[in-house]
């Protein structure tokens, strides 16, 4: 009971400092100090005390758009184990809802950016679209081929992949760069994109949320560091070993997660976004690393590889 609640609260807490983390790293290569690491917590409580301004052209569709995706990131990290190996949510199948709950999160900010009935929120809706059909798609593949090795269909039983030996060895390292491409499609960072343009052709999700406002805007940012720190606790579950004890796996999560904001927050330092026509060849590059995955495990279940 008390690893559920822990994770629950790292759920809510972490998204924050992982923010702030990552935008202190920014800092550091630019040679400044920056803000403070819980500055995003301070921006969020700022915009929730804000009122709003919503457009007569738009429906009831903008206005729940924001609080829908924010709940359904909620649920797809009850079902992702934190810490500890252990989601507050499991059962068999519950990496499909997983994806169709980012799934539907996605389709409402889409619905909401295009219901404004703006020309520039609708284009970032195209790009946000047609980058994530390539990436879901590579993600069941690698998801079920972990499956596979590990004999379970829940994200519980998958992970125990850790103890799988040879075949783990393979996969494990290949399963860490496909998701942390994927971290960065999701969690719209660089090079895919970048959170801090203002240039309207170049921007993929802040151009869908131009016209959102006050509450809607700060559940928006606070769902899309949520989403990263649940993507990355599916990156750290392939890290951490399975089976340790309870404290040993919090501090090795907090770890994990510290250095993916370090890493992230490097990448933005020392490179750009890519070129709109070059995303869609990063983005292929983890169907190539999903397809060398399934292939190796089909190898070792068939006894190709041993």
């Amino acid at each position: 009971m008390l690893e559920t609640v822990i994770n629950i609260l790292l759920l809510f807490i972490l998204p924050f400092f992982f923010l702030g983390l990552i935008n202190r790293v920014k800092s550091f290569w630019a040679g400044r100090q920056g803000p403070s690491i819980i500055q995003p917590f301070r921006d969020f409580i700022r915009l929730m005390k804000k009122g709003e301004v919503i457009s007569t052209t738009s429906s009831f569709v903008f206005r729940i758009a924001p609080s829908v995706t924010f709940a359904s990131v909620i649920a797809a990290g009850l079902i992702v184990p934190l810490a500890g190996g252990k989601a507050a949510l499991s059962f068999e199948m519950d990496f499909i809802l997983f994806a169709y709950l980012l799934g539907l999160g996605k389709f409402m900010t889409v619905a909401g950016a295009m219901d404004t009935g703006s020309s520039f929120e609708g284009m970032g809706a195209s790009r946000e679209v047609a980058f994530s059909a390539l990436v879901e798609p590579a993600f069941f593949v690698i998801i079920a081929s972990l499956g596979l090795i590990s004999g379970g269909l829940s994200f519980e039983k998958i992970f125990t992949i850790t103890r799988g030996g040879d075949m783990a060895v393979l996969v494990l390292p290949l399963g860490v760069i496909a998701l942390f491409i994927m971290l960065l499609v999701e969690g719209c960072r660089v090079p895919v994109d970048d959170p801090n343009t203002h240039l309207e052709l170049t921007m993929i999700h802040e151009v869908m949320v131009l016209d959102n406002s006050g509450p809607d805007m700060g559940f928006i940012v606070y769902a899309a560091g949520m989403k990263m720190i649940v993507i990355g606790a599916l990156i750290a579950n392939l890290i951490i070993p399975n089976g340790i004890p309870f404290w040993a796996a919090l501090a090795s999560f907090l770890g994990v997660t510290a250095a993916l904001a370090v890493v992230i927050g490097t990448i933005e330092s020392v490179m750009a976004r890519l070129r709109m026509t070059h995303v869609p060849q990063f983005l292929l590059f983890m169907t190539a690393i999903s397809v060398v995955i399934v292939s190796t495990v089909v190898l070792f279940i068939s006894g190709g590889i041993k």
